[in-house]
């Protein structure tokens, strides 16, 4: 596989920190926030087991013209370093905590409703019956300032939502998160407030890049990944690509996602991946790339605007963060 590398200056002591202590981005105020509901938080450093790669499930997938040819994030990283705070605010947290995640004695249903002809609840397995997976590999870009390579399975989110034919006051799609606090421990917190919400604009939500996965690395997903279906919108910041999907809703006025009832002058409804537009706590003109020492520079829509870009025509991307 060819790996592509860009031209990089040395850097400072300081612009470098070790996967193993590279603090989440809330990690500060999390940790007051669970200390005050009674909540005891391990250490973001502490280890977790190896796991190991099975043997790809998925072998005769079809190929995306969409995938990028960089070289892979390595399957321990993909799923050991995780923002899924519905199971803990450390990067650790997910892997440890997921291991019985989902409950597979119960289907895992969806429900598809809002403005559209076809709402329906559906068992996964049957919302999957009339689609093809594929494979795509994709650039995953963190707001913190790290990002991935992973090879995803799933298929075309625009394909899923046709079948529920959204009609013409269809202007956003909203996605939720399963509710469940027994099985999510984090959701008994208030970090956040639950379900965790996300969405997207009628037309990015189509796009051909904006895509369900179901799995990576040829299998399906585990606990700390999203499982068992997550939205992956690559040319977002992370927090965007929503996990543990339960309801899909066609909504005619924009939703309020997680982050921004959060912490609206951090996180906004966009959230694209642009340099020019830094955190207010930290710059967004570099990134690092996990399994790598140096940063490097952060592409404009994570490099995808060629196939992104006229979404935005005529917005002001400051403005529109």
């Amino acid at each position: 596989m060819q790996i592509k590398k860009n031209k990089l200056g040395l850097l400072k002591d300081h612009d470098v920190t070790d996967e193993k202590l590279y603090l989440n981005r809330r990690q500060f105020v999390s940790k007051a926030a669970l200390l005050a509901t009674g909540i005891a938080l391990p250490s973001v450093a502490s280890a977790v087991p190896v796991i190991e790669a099975p043997e790809p499930k998925y072998t005769d997938l079809l190929t995306s013209p969409f995938s990028a040819t960089e070289e892979l994030t390595k399957y321990q990283s993909i799923v050991s370093y995780n923002n899924f705070y519905e199971f803990g605010v450390g990067k650790q947290d997910p892997a440890k905590n997921t291991t019985q995640f989902p409950d597979k004695s119960e289907p895992w249903r969806v429900v598809i409703d809002g403005e559209c002809d076809s709402p329906g609840e559906y068992d996964l397995d049957d919302l999957m019956k009339p689609l093809s997976l594929e494979e795509r590999i994709y650039r995953l870009r963190c707001v913190e300032g790290w990002s991935m390579v992973i090879p995803w399975v799933g298929f075309s989110l625009a394909d899923l939502l046709k079948q529920a034919k959204p009609n013409s006051k269809a202007k956003y799609v909203e996605f939720n998160t399963l509710y469940n606090p027994q099985q999510m421990p984090g959701q008994q917190s208030t970090v956040l407030q639950w379900p965790y919400v996300e969405g997207l604009r009628i037309d990015e939500a189509m796009n051909p890049l904006s895509f369900i996965a179901t799995g990576l690395y040829g299998n399906d997903l585990l606990g700390q990944n999203g499982a068992p279906l997550r939205l992956v919108v690559p040319w977002k910041y992370g927090f965007k690509s929503i996990k543990s999907i339960t309801q899909v809703r066609f909504v005619e006025k924009q939703p309020k996602s997680s982050w921004m009832i959060a912490t609206p002058s951090e996180y906004g409804f966009y959230s694209n991946v642009n340099p020019d537009v830094s955190h207010p706590r930290w710059s967004q003109s570099r990134e690092r790339r996990i399994g790598e020492f140096l940063k490097r520079k952060t592409e404009l829509f994570n490099g995808y605007k060629e196939q992104v870009s006229h979404l935005y025509t005529g917005m002001d991307l400051k403005k529109h963060f």
